[in-house]
């Protein structure tokens, strides 16, 4: 209820809501689809759909990151006047940012039909990588929100890390066109994760070391979250 609450409040006197990010989305990708194809020189039908879903998963993962570091400090009100567990806020922040998905992937259907790429039965992988991201957006929300509650400078270089990561993270170039790098992109857990979503709705598994990594990265990052909140729950309103 709080996650649909921040979408209307957001949307607030807009005609569309959520759907002008589905619309600008769909620009930007077949802007930069056709540019990127020809400095790629690669052919549009085939890098298109490729950079449809890695633009619209990245801007999910992304997006979750953005808002994990203001899940607390955004509730303070609520904080401080009411007594409701910690963790709902952080779950409002995966919650809100599931409605705003759930307004993008459908367009990568969109373009799977014009280019008429056909998704095999590995799409159903895809829903386990969701639900991963859903844990480790989870966790980041509980461990960013408490530091960033202490150090409020901590949000500005998450956001100058997510722009770094979006360059060095194959969002729009591909993975093979690293070389002999290529083996070693899954310690890039932006990558990780992104891959249990992108390579199911390629048609692909991704392969064992990926989902396996993935998963040590997102148990990772809810280690640390519960430490962290094992640690100073008490002091965090």
């Amino acid at each position: 209820a709080l996650a649909r609450g921040d979408i209307t409040h957001r949307y607030r006197g807009s005609v569309l809501g959520p759907f002008w990010l589905t619309i600008s989305t769909g620009v930007m990708l077949t802007a930069l689809g056709i540019l990127y194809a020809k400095l790629f020189k690669m052919d549009v039908a085939s890098y298109l759909p490729w950079l449809s879903v890695s633009l619209i998963v990245w801007a999910v993962i992304s997006q979750v990151v953005t808002d994990a570091t203001t899940s607390l400090t955004g509730a303070e009100g609520v904080i401080r006047q009411m007594p409701l567990p910690y963790t709902v806020h952080a779950l409002r922040v995966v919650f809100r940012n599931a409605v705003v998905a759930a307004h993008n992937l459908p367009l990568i259907f969109v373009v799977f039909a014009v280019f008429g790429v056909m998704p095999s039965w590995t799409v159903v992988l895809a829903i386990p990588g969701l639900l991963l991201l859903g844990v480790a957006g989870f966790a980041a929300s509980i461990f960013l929100g408490m530091i960033c509650a202490r150090f409020r400078d901590i949000p500005p270089i998450v956001g100058s890390v997510m722009q770094i990561a979006f360059f060095v993270s194959p969002v729009i170039w591909k993975p093979e066109m690293v070389g002999h790098w290529e083996p070693f992109l899954p310690i890039n857990p932006f990558f990780a994760l992104m891959e249990t979503i992108r390579a199911p709705l390629m048609g692909t598994t991704g392969g064992i070391v990926v989902w396996l990594t993935a998963v040590f990265w997102t148990g990772v990052l809810a280690a640390l979250a519960w430490t962290f909140f094992a640690r100073f729950r008490g002091r965090i309103a």
